[in-house]
């Protein structure tokens, strides 16, 4: 839907809006200057004539323009005003926010929630070091760019040192899921507050749940300030109680007496989760691994059409045995919902992009065995890739996994090195059979072909450390 021509400077063409915040509405549009994509905050219109907010607003440009610099911080490039509508432009960022991937997915793997909690770490402790306070931390604030790294957006109602304050004592503002105690009571907030705020994100995107969720954004409001912090394992049994001491000081009601600094708590955050996985370090959960064997669920292996960037990828989908099923690797999460691999088709010569700009032509030739192939060619699926790899998938439900190694051999060699759902799928099967069956070497070429059809894929990253890790070459 294009927007109305006259909103913004002719400069930026074929807006779009993709998003509203707290002051204004967000479009995508084109740079002509510059040939760049970029993201345009406006200020509504029914704000524009009130002049504290229209404040305000400038504000949130002088802020961020500060830390421009900064890494994982989203880059101002311009700041304007046009038809009385005042407006900020700032870099694009494609790859959706952290709040879409935690509606799609839920929890997250430890190691890529590490990762991303790191990056807006870097990011606030550089604004605190400039003096600015986001003072709404969230993972809607958390933008993701194509390579999948945070930056930190929306410093909107940020509180800058030396700039008179917008806001006076009572006033409470941030969003009510993860304020701090002292936000919640409409106290003067300081770093400590965006320390809080990055702890109940960091609690979400590891159990999948707010610390405080309550039924209206009242009770998780006072919960904040009067609530004891659950411990991590009564709301994901998985996560280790190592974790409840980190969580206990990051989201203290007291501000004295939280971590230092973001980057400090994140460091105790991995350590806790070191400790846990002993000397071993932290190993990405691949759920499909023993002691939790493979679900797996028989598909359409008909493209599901995309809902958004994120949301597309996770859609779980439904048997559909009349328009001929494939197997679907899902992984739990304790009887949770379960996480659908995105649909794809191995190869025995794909192209594999290992890092941007660089692809490396790679042929797999299934390690099968003279018995293997004997009984392969015995089985009641008669070669038809799909059907091998759904008789394979029963096989693995029963835990079976020496019975679905030949069909999953089979199935990759009948597929012929596609680039399809099928192919990504039955390489990706065949990747975590071996890993369950201790060949882990062996697993990792086949875990490399469904990575260069699904490279976004973070389950198929997940085995591939962990077949990595297990084959002695480290996480």
């Amino acid at each position: 839907m294009a927007v109305d021509a006259g909103l913004l400077p002719e400069r930026y063409a074929g807006a779009q809006p993709i998003g509203r915040g707290g002051m204004g509405e967000i479009y995508r549009a084109t740079d002509t200057s510059l040939g760049r994509a970029v993201a345009i905050k406006v200020l509504a219109a029914r704000y524009a004539q009130e002049e504290s907010v229209r404040e305000r607003f400038t504000r949130e440009a002088l802020a961020v323009a500060r830390l421009s610099g900064y890494p994982n911080i989203v880059t101002i490039y311009d700041v304007g005003e046009h038809d009385a509508r005042p407006f900020i432009v700032m870099e694009y960022l494609a790859g959706g926010s952290l709040e879409q991937r935690l509606a799609a997915e839920g929890a997250q793997p430890p190691r890529l929630a590490l990762e991303w909690l790191e990056q807006a770490a870097n990011a606030l402790d550089a604004a605190h070091r400039n003096g600015v306070v986001h003072r709404d931390v969230k993972p809607a604030n958390l933008l993701l760019d194509r390579n999948g790294r945070v930056h930190v957006a929306d410093f909107g109602i940020a509180s800058a040192a030396g700039l008179q304050s917008l806001t006076q004592s009572g006033t409470v503002l941030g969003t009510a899921s993860y304020l701090s105690p002292e936000q919640a009571q409409g106290e003067q907030t300081s770093a400590a507050s965006d320390i809080y705020s990055l702890g109940v994100v960091a609690f979400e995107l590891l159990t999948g749940r707010r610390p405080f969720e309550g039924t209206t954004v009242a009770a998780e409001a006072a919960a904040h300030v009067t609530g004891e912090v659950p411990s991590v394992r009564d709301v994901d049994p998985e996560l280790p109680q190592e974790l409840d001491p980190v969580f206990a000081k990051v989201l203290a009601k007291d501000p004295a007496r939280r971590y230092g600094s973001a980057a400090e708590f994140v460091a105790a955050l991995r350590a806790a989760l070191d400790e846990a996985a002993g000397t071993t370090g932290l190993v990405p959960r691949v759920r499909a691994l023993p002691p939790a064997p493979p679900v797996l669920t028989p598909v359409s292996s008909r493209r599901r059409r995309r809902r958004g960037p994120l949301l597309g990828l996770l859609v779980l989908l439904v048997a559909a045995a009349a328009a001929g099923a494939v197997a679907a690797v899902l992984l739990t999460r304790d009887g949770k919902h379960p996480r659908a691999l995105p649909p794809a088709r191995p190869s025995i010569s794909v192209k594999i992009v290992t890092a941007p700009g660089t692809t490396v032509v790679t042929t797999v030739s299934p390690p099968t065995t003279t018995a293997q192939t004997a009984q392969t060619t015995q089985t009641s699926s008669g070669g038809d890739p799909v059907a091998l790899n759904n008789e394979a998938w029963a096989d693995i439900q029963r835990h079976d996994y020496q019975d679905a190694l030949p069909l999953l051999q089979q199935a990759v060699q009948d597929l012929h090195g596609g680039s399809d759902l099928t192919t990504a799928y039955a390489n990706y099967n065949l990747g975590i059979t071996l890993i369950a069956l201790g060949r882990c070497d062996d697993a990792m070429p086949y875990l490399q072909v469904a990575q260069g059809i699904e490279p976004d894929r973070h389950e198929v990253q997940d085995a591939l450390r962990v077949a990595r890790h297990c084959a002695g070459g480290g996480g």
